[in-house]
């Protein structure tokens, strides 16, 4: 979850004076609801930290591997290494930040990465790389990262005020995508000069910012325990019995949207990794001959695209029907990936491209806001780790499958396969009653017997 306009949003006064009957740490910056959340402050600015770290990191694992002749065998293995653990454990992550709560896991999960980005640094700086040392570190940062997400998407609703999450999605959106530039311009510039250790050490000084703003964030019991949102940390009204926990499946049992979403979810991304990573370069290079320079000019318009789209999506937080509006803001996208063939020349498709960026970074951070909105507290980590699990775990699915089509008939059937299907889902869904009410009100929680005391049976 950043340009001219966004800067001086950030930058805006800072009213350092507390107004009446504001809380000490909300004061009032810029025209962005959430920056007013000292809160959600330093969450944002340490995870935009650590996401120029994750550039870095981009950049000095390939050229540490490929620089002392370990080839591409070695560094798909390592990759691998750190793939895997990253997807298997984001339902793991899930259930420990339900368990412990958002806010355990995430600085748990950032202390370990620290520790192992400053291993591989001195591994860098000290051995060529080699499968038995380097694959159980990617193991490990892999593992902290699937641990990671799901907590950091459910810690979002215990920072800032509901009507403040759209724009506290669309800033952290807004700052990947920055950090998306800078991180590996960063890395580029710190490998090419000082070398690949220094990259892994400056991306483990990262893991260190974002664990002491979590420290800051977590510094009072009263700031930890909102931070955290730890199962089981509300108490019932006085006279009223505790409510039984409610089971995970009968949850889902009972919230017909979970499938809708996840349906949503395997069909966006079985077309979107592949259309990136398989059948644009190959668009490229061999409709619109632009080579590799058109590729990376490709990548980088649609990273602005989905910049602007952050921005706007701070402006889109009074919407009576989220999940209505995104859906049909996903839908606006599916005839720029079909048509995105026939583009004529490469500006043609970069606009394109940029336009495709936008409208989906708008509607993924309208959907995440009603998600955060909808999700009952007690359960928003194995939500979150079931919804991303999806998402992640159809990267090697969606690759293959356009490798495969691509090779056949070439990059423009993969992108119709890819907005056809997509467009089949989003109908499918906005027919139905249950998608079209998510986000407008919290879930409801199927009914859960009351146990009757002992003795007390009749």
């Amino acid at each position: 979850m950043t340009g001219g306009r966004l800067g001086r949003m950030v930058s805006g006064r800072y009213n350092r004076t507390r107004s009446r009957g504001l809380p000490r740490d909300r004061v009032r910056i810029g025209s962005v609801p959430a920056l007013q959340s000292r809160k959600f402050r330093l969450l944002a600015s340490g995870q935009f930290v650590s996401n120029v770290g994750d550039g870095l990191y981009a950049v000095a694992l390939p050229w540490y591997v490929l620089s002392h002749h370990g080839g591409a065998l070695l560094l798909g293995a390592v990759l691998a290494a750190y793939g895997i653990p990253r997807t298997c454990l984001i339902v793991v992550g899930g259930h420990l930040a339900d368990r412990f709560g958002s806010w355990t896991v995430m600085m748990g999960a950032d202390i370990g990465r620290l520790a192992l980005a400053g291993g591989l640094a001195l591994l860098a700086a000290t051995h060529h790389p080699d499968l038995l040392a380097l694959a159980p570190i990617a193991f490990g940062l892999g593992a902290g990262e699937g641990l990671f997400l799901p907590a950091s998407f459910a810690i979002m609703p215990n920072l800032v005020a509901e009507d403040q999450l759209q724009s506290g999605n669309a800033m952290l959106s807004a700052g990947t995508q920055l950090a998306g530039f800078a991180g590996p311009a960063l890395g580029g510039v710190v490998v090419a000069t000082i070398g690949s250790a220094a990259g892994f050490g400056l991306d483990g000084l990262t893991f260190a910012v974002s664990a002491l703003t979590l420290w800051r964030l977590g510094t009072t019991a009263a700031a930890r325990i909102a931070a955290s949102g730890a199962v089981g940390s509300a108490e019932p009204a006085h006279g009223e019995p505790a409510r039984p926990p409610v089971s995970f499946r009968a949850f889902l049992r009972s919230e017909p949207v979970v499938l809708l979403l996840m349906a949503i979810n395997v069909a966006a991304n079985l077309g979107s990794a592949g259309t990136s990573e398989v059948a644009l370069p190959l668009f490229a290079r061999e409709h619109l001959h632009a080579g590799a320079g058109g590729y990376g000019l490709l990548i980088s318009v649609f990273g602005v695209g989905a910049l602007a789209g952050s921005v706007v999506a701070t402006r889109m937080s009074r919407l009576r029907r989220p999940a209505v509006v995104a859906g049909l803001i996903f839908l606006l996208q599916t005839p720029l990936v079909i048509c995105l063939a026939i583009a004529p020349s490469l500006a043609v498709a970069a606009v394109m491209v940029a336009l495709w960026g936008g409208l989906n970074m708008s509607a993924n951070i309208t959907t995440q806001t009603a998600f955060q909105r909808w999700a009952p507290p007690a359960l928003i980590g194995r939500l979150s780790g079931l919804l991303l699990v999806t998402s992640y775990g159809m990267f090697p699915i969606s690759v293959a499958l356009a490798g495969f089509v691509a090779h056949r008939f070439g990059p423009g059937a993969f992108f119709a396969l890819s907005g056809v299907t997509m467009a089949i889902t989003l109908v499918w869904a906005l027919s139905k009653q249950a998608f079209r009410e998510f986000g407008t009100r919290p879930a409801r929680l199927p009914a859960v017997p009351a146990r009757v005391p002992a003795g007390q049976a009749s």
